[in-house]
């Protein structure tokens, strides 16, 4: 019998959700998202659970066994009490997000007995990554989203590396000068950088658009980003001795050539030679990536 996972992925500007088998791929028609953002609340939360997750179960296979509910959010979390404290959500402090999403799942299939297991997002794609993606086969990996946050996860020799209350990997909330490194390479953190040079854009895909037909304000907040994250990567690998780091996330591929950018960064401020050695990639999986790893919580 083939066993599916419903998949929940919590970021800063959506909810997605999807059934995911165990090998790892996404049943396209059960894919669906809602909006969040920095106003969402508590009513709002429970309202795109609701609609995700009863449209992902809707597609379940009539021979699939529901094997659990795997959960992936913006965080800190706290895995024992099922709760979040999402960094760009204010309003979602405090959350009981598994809590909900196990209620919810109950409620379609009227199953009481479904596994229920949260991480946060980034844990989560390095999960995904390190299983079918782009660190496959690597001993020591972080894998890392650059969108409206930054986030990251680790997994060493196949074991995703949670630490102590499960939030190891939040590159993001670490401390380069006077900011950290979300502040100054995010997405919506480029695009204020950019507005405070003169430039009269407005988004993220504006900045893309703009860097490509030649203008400087633009490719400079591109490489802006890149080099801070290239040296919050050094630093990481210097840290871990990591073998591959893999990106992914909507800034990310605001060029083709960001990626290269982050690496020639990590290579020009790491100190020491295995870390300068740490190969950069892009996510094999994409935007999936996220929701995969969610998945893996409960699959592996």
């Amino acid at each position: 019998m083939p066993r599916y996972a419903l998949a929940l992925d919590l970021g800063g500007t959506k909810l997605d959700a999807a059934l995911v088998a165990e090998d790892g791929s996404v049943l396209a028609a059960s894919r669906n998202r809602r909006p969040t953002g920095p106003a969402a609340t508590a009513d709002d939360l429970d309202a795109a659970i609701a609609a995700t997750a009863s449209h992902a179960l809707a597609h379940l296979p009539a021979d699939a066994e529901l094997a659990g509910v795997g959960i992936g959010s913006a965080g800190p979390i706290d895995r024992v009490s099922g709760a979040i404290h999402p960094v760009n959500m204010p309003q979602l402090h405090g959350y009981a997000l598994a809590g909900t999403a196990h209620r919810v799942a109950t409620d379609v299939t009227g199953r009481d007995d479904l596994r229920t297991r949260l991480g946060h997002d980034g844990g989560c794609l390095a999960l995904a990554e390190s299983w079918i993606g782009a660190a496959a086969g690597t001993r020591a990996s972080l894998s890392i989203v650059v969108s409206t946050g930054v986030g990251g996860g680790i997994v060493i020799d196949g074991t995703p590396i949670g630490g102590a209350t499960g939030n190891a990997g939040h590159l993001g909330q670490t401390v380069i000068g006077d900011l950290t490194l979300e502040q100054i390479a995010s997405g919506p953190a480029s695009v204020r950088w950019a507005q405070d040079q003169g430039w009269a854009g407005k988004t993220g895909e504006d900045i893309a658009r703009d860097a490509a037909a030649g203008g400087g304000i633009a490719r400079a907040a591109i490489e802006r980003s890149a080099a801070t994250v290239g040296l919050g990567l050094a630093n990481a690998s210097t840290l871990l001795d990591l073998e591959v780091i893999a990106i992914s996330g909507g800034f990310s591929r605001v060029s083709d050539d960001y990626v290269d950018l982050v690496a020639a960064a990590l290579a020009r401020t790491a100190v020491l030679p295995y870390a300068q050695a740490t190969r950069v990639v892009r996510s094999a999986l994409g935007d999936e990536g996220p929701l995969v790893g969610a998945a893996a919580l409960v699959l592996r």
